[in-house]
């Protein structure tokens, strides 16, 4: 290779590794000018690099391919080099020549040389693109929460926190749209909900996707009329060609950030926004909810049971309780649900002062299985004195089907106390996503397998219900308490035609029934009309304490006496003859 080859080779190599040094970011046409030199000084025809984020991308063809230099003429493999990264992303560079053409020796020790550098630094740059990528985006590449909070800490490092307004949200009855319509289809639906809250955002705001269909966002202020327009419903298209439609809306928990917000950090946003999503998510009318001074009682509240549980679980602060379930035919005692009490300070903490907040982290999945030991360790106990043992359920939170060891801990609590399986029954609630779907089948029919029943709890409060009977094998149905008339109701009310239904539904498909909240003589003849033999509710008991419980298994019987001949007789021959 002549001196002047040679000399115009290092004058355009120091070019590039100029270029490839500047700090506050390259010219890449500058790049692809020496590129090319080079080239043509080598006769080279192309040359490309590949860059590849993983293995796995590489096997489904998702590659970023970069053709710095291609003059149009065919031409094979001159030569190749590649680098792969701990984290598994790969780059190769490689040229290409006229057919019958060879690199000498030292053209080829050249033009490794340019290869090795084109190497380095497209793998320098689309690593940190990478790393930005897998840091601050989820699997979906969604931004995450951790780009959400460099984001809220940049605006306050700022100072233009007081500009802006935060918010959760969550897409109400989502599981509908992906039961309906598929995953595919859903995802491409979530995709479009959220570029049109980002298109109103702009970039002085960010959106963020937390998991699921759980989104957060923070934005100007003056933004928040158009937001809260697209939070109450927009029509998101899921099929171009046919332009079908599906309505999309969220329930919210916005905060506008005001002048005292103060020295707070600016991290604490979401103590404020995430629980006040959850009182949207729980409203029946409304579903935008404003963060205010009970959200901030609320809030306090939160922490404060959240940093007492683990002492309230040392020191035994939590008792089961039983209410008893009877069957309305005899009156005889046959099951038992156990409920959570908290003794607190002298007093019984309501279950919706704890259950709401605990369930909003793992802290619901420690009490369960404390209830469940609670229980087994008092079947044991009364099974060791033969005492008459019933079937007693347990609540399970949806926030276990997570858990893939769910299923074993269960078990593995049960033998360990050695109860017959028969005693023991998991009641677990309705649910509307299809993840979770998946789960809670695989979790019925795991403890199904090795006898111990399963309850859909709550039965007609979700919008999933027909589907969960016809596909899990559930044991017991507990029909909620707003599917039971009331006592002024009329009997071709809408609610006795359904609860009617209900239940011969139920044991045509070989389920128990039983139903809740049973309060007055005239729900009990409905129940017995009807056929649904097990009731539980106050006109029997209420949940009552272990050793008042035990003494009711000793004495198994209630009086139903006071249900007299003609009411039996009256409610078995139907409507027409029922007494008002």
């Amino acid at each position: 290779m002549d001196e002047k080859k040679t000399a115009r080779y290092y004058e355009l190599l120091e070019r590039m590794i100029d270029e490839m040094s500047v700090t506050d970011g390259y010219d890449r046409t500058k790049i692809v000018d020496v590129v090319k030199g080079i080239c043509e000084l080598f006769r080279l025809t192309k040359a490309e690099t590949e860059f590849y984020r993983s293995e796995a991308f590489k096997k489904r063809g998702e590659v970023e391919r970069i053709s710095d230099y291609d003059n149009g003429k065919s031409g094979r493999l001159a030569m190749q080099r590649r680098m792969v990264s701990k984290t598994g992303s790969s780059v190769i560079s490689s040229v290409y020549m006229e057919e019958g053409d060879e690199l000498t020796p030292d053209e080829e020790a050249k033009v490794d040389i340019l290869l090795r550098t084109m190497v380095s630094f497209i793998a320098r740059n689309r690593l940190q693109n990478a790393i930005e990528q897998l840091g601050f985006h989820d699997e979906e590449g969604y931004p995450n929460m951790r780009s959400f909070m460099r984001f809220l800490d940049k605006l306050g490092l700022e100072g233009k926190m007081r500009e802006y307004t935060a918010c959760c949200f969550n897409l109400r009855r989502f599981g509908l749209v992906n039961q309906q319509f598929g995953r595919e289809v859903g995802d491409l639906v979530i995709k479009k909900y959220f570029n049109i809250l980002k298109g109103i955002i702009g970039e002085k705001g960010h959106v963020i996707r937390m998991g699921g269909d759980n989104f957060a966002a923070i934005f100007k202020s003056e933004l928040t009329d158009q937001v809260i327009e697209v939070f109450k419903g927009v029509a998101v298209t899921y099929e171009p060609g046919t332009q079908k439609r599906v309505l999309i809306s969220s329930a919210a928990g916005l905060y506008k950030i005001t002048d005292d917000f103060g020295e707070q950090s600016p991290r604490s946003i979401m103590d404020m926004i995430f629980p006040t999503m959850h009182t949207a998510k729980s409203e029946t009318n409304g579903t935008i909810v404003y963060y205010d001074e009970q959200m901030v009682a609320m809030r306090d509240h939160t922490m404060h049971v959240r940093e007492i549980f683990p002492k309230a679980i040392k020191n035994g602060e939590f008792h089961v309780f039983y209410q008893p379930k009877v069957d309305v035919t005899w009156g005889k005692l046959v099951g038992a649900e156990a409920l959570c009490r908290w003794f607190h300070d002298g007093r019984i903490v309501p279950p919706m002062e704890f259950i709401p907040v605990l369930e909003q982290n793992t802290d619901i999945c420690k009490l369960d299985y404390l209830m469940l030991e609670m229980v087994c360790k008092d079947l044991r106990r009364w099974l060791d004195m033969g005492r008459r043992v019933v079937r007693v359920s347990v609540n399970l939170s949806r926030k276990n089907l997570t858990d893939v060891d769910l299923l074993d801990n269960i078990i593995e609590i049960v033998d360990r106390y050695e109860i017959p399986h028969e005693f023991i029954e998991i009641e677990l609630t309705e649910t509307t996503t299809d993840v979770a779907f998946r789960d809670l089948k695989r979790v019925v029919t795991g403890l199904e397998e090795v006898g111990i029943a399963t309850a859909v709890d709550d039965f007609g409060i979700g919008y999933s219900s027909l589907t969960l009977l016809q596909d899990i094998p559930w044991k017991v149905l507990k029909i909620d308490r707003s599917f039971l008339p009331a006592d002024e109701e009329k009997v071709v009310s809408k609610n006795h035609m359904m609860f009617k239904h209900v239940v011969s539904m139920a044991r045509e498909i070989g389920l128990e029934c039983v139903t809740e909240g049973v309060e007055t003589k005239k729900q009990v003849m409905i129940l017995r009309k009807n056929h649904c033999h097990v009731a539980q509710g106050f006109f029997f008991d209420k949940p009552m304490p272990v050793e008042e419980f035990e003494g009711r298994i000793d004495k198994p019987m209630y009086d139903l006496s006071h249900l007299s001949e003609e009411w039996r007789f009256k409610a078995d021959e139907g409507p027409a003859r029922e007494k008002v």
